[in-house]
């Protein structure tokens, strides 16, 4: 036995002074026998206090227990037993009691030898045990381990799969906020994208949760746009809010002062696109291998994201005018078709504006083209700030626009057109040191209820209405059925 380390412990059970003197000497220094009494044998509780390496009984002893004693014994598998046979104890009773539990028997008298080969193979007993319990603990731990990161995989394999069935990032972003549910729990799901523009600044696409409202909406707004200001290394110039789909229509989110927010950066290749924001009510502790799994995600989702985006961008790019940022010729027919369908269906009026900038043509030649786009661009945002959401408004060619007006009868299209008109002329323009403004000339058109004229046919009466306004001294606003006066007059 070395220095610092504690004797192994031993209980005898009524053992005599020879038999409890013999096991002393035969166990050396390693061991400390403690002898209890027949008449005081320790209970249970002394047990749980201690637990001895071994446990010498004599039969006499064993047979006059207690039965629940004897049971207690027979259920403490922490400690091997001993029996300490009578000399005229027969073969039958030997067996017998060794199936009761006991390591093995030995026959009085106890003999030095006999002490030190039951000690030997009570410490190769023990040593087993210990082996096949590290053993056991092992394989447990691996199968955890496997288990773990069999639902690791599970759950890559699912985010995955979800993030590539959509090319729509509130879809993808929804998706993802249920996925990551199943790994630890997560509130709301929200993100940032962002794109650079002329002048080394950013236009951004806002996702957020919708059960931000007011002003947790507004610090959820500029929580986003710090990070992309800090990620991207540009400002940003200009942003869009759209509220994600999924949440439930009741229900509050906090601003990410006083939620539990992890925002993950999204990349590609070494550029920064967007970030991620995961919130929670509590921040939860993550093990090493699930902090890995969410960065895995986040990779794909960084990916399924700019699939989204890049989507979204030719889709814009082949629906809108990319000068005036309303949408195009191309986007405002297959628009028309559509609502000449419903208004056949549902039998509610539908009217059409064209719109003609006046002389146009004097300011690209006086001012130039870049004065000429200026212009555009104005009469774009001016349409989109001015019309309903159900309206539709588009660049028709040149410096000619059309919008088209669901269930909005004739009368509520021109006093549209006029104000519009107004606007337009109350805009100033400059350009190489001089101001100038411009006029439009706008034709309005409309159907009545159970109207069934065709595309061309509204089409080309809006054209006559407009030309009827140019006729007449242009920045004005003519109706269809205007013409059909002026040419009864003639």
């Amino acid at each position: 036995m070395q220095r610092g380390e504690r004797p192994e412990l031993m209980w005898g059970l009524g053992l005599n002074e020879n038999e409890a003197m013999i096991v002393r000497e035969a166990a050396g220094d390693g061991f400390h026998l403690r002898n209890h009494g027949a008449a005081k044998l320790p209970a249970p509780q002394s047990a749980e206090q201690e637990t001895p390496f071994l446990i010498w009984i004599p039969q006499a002893v064993w047979q006059s227990m207690r039965p629940e004693m004897r049971e207690f014994y027979e259920g403490f598998e922490e400690a091997q037993r001993v029996l300490i046979l009578d000399e005229q104890a027969s073969e039958m009773e030997f067996e017998h009691l060794v199936e009761r539990g006991f390591l093995t028997a030995v026959r009085a008298p106890l003999t030095k030898a006999r002490v030190q080969d039951v000690l030997y193979r009570a410490a190769e007993i023990k040593s087993l045990y210990a082996d096949i319990f590290r053993m056991t603990r092992e394989i447990f731990l691996e199968r955890e381990l496997l288990a773990r990161k069999t639902d690791q995989l599970l759950f890559l394999n699912q985010i995955l799969t979800r993030a590539t069935e959509s090319l729509d990032a509130g879809t993808i972003l929804a998706n993802a906020r249920e996925d990551i549910n199943t790994l630890f729990p997560v509130g709301a799901v929200q993100a940032a994208l962002w794109t650079p523009t002329e002048g080394d600044a950013l236009e951004a696409h806002l996702l957020l949760c919708p059960l931000a409202k007011g002003g947790e909406r507004e610090a959820w707004i500029e929580y986003f746009l710090e990070n992309a200001t800090k990620l991207a290394a540009m400002p940003v110039r200009a942003f869009q809010v759209e509220l994600l789909p999924g949440y439930p229509e009741e229900g509050e989110l906090s601003s990410p002062a006083h939620g539990s927010t992890i925002l993950l950066p999204l990349r590609s290749g070494f550029e920064y696109f967007g970030c991620l924001a995961l919130t929670s009510t509590d921040r939860p502790a993550l093990a090493k291998d699930q902090i890995q799994t969410v960065r895995a995600a986040v990779n794909h989702l960084a990916l399924a994201l700019r699939n989204a985006m890049a989507y979204s961008q030719v889709k814009t790019k082949a629906e809108y005018d990319g000068l005036t940022r309303i949408h195009n010729r191309a986007s405002f027919d297959e628009r028309l078709v559509e609502e000449l369908k419903r208004h056949q269906r549902y039998r509610h009026p539908l009217s059409l504006l064209l719109l003609d900038l006046d002389h146009f043509k004097t300011v690209n030649d006086e001012y130039g083209h870049k004065a000429g786009d200026a212009v555009l661009r104005s009469i774009g945002r001016i349409l989109s700030q001015t019309l309903r959401s159900t309206d539709f408004a588009a660049r028709y060619g040149g410096e000619e626009f059309v919008v088209l007006l669901p269930q909005t009868s004739e009368d509520e299209a021109w006093l549209l057109a006029d104000r519009l008109r107004s606007e337009i002329a109350r805009q100033q323009f400059a350009a190489h040191g001089k101001e100038f403004k411009v006029t439009a000339s706008i034709g309005v058109t409309s159907l009545k209820p159970g109207s069934l004229s065709k595309v061309r046919d509204l089409v080309q009466e809006a054209d006559a209405a407009l030309y009827l306004a140019k006729h007449n001294g242009r920045n004005m606003v003519c109706m269809s059925s205007q013409c059909d006066e002026a040419m009864v007059r003639q």
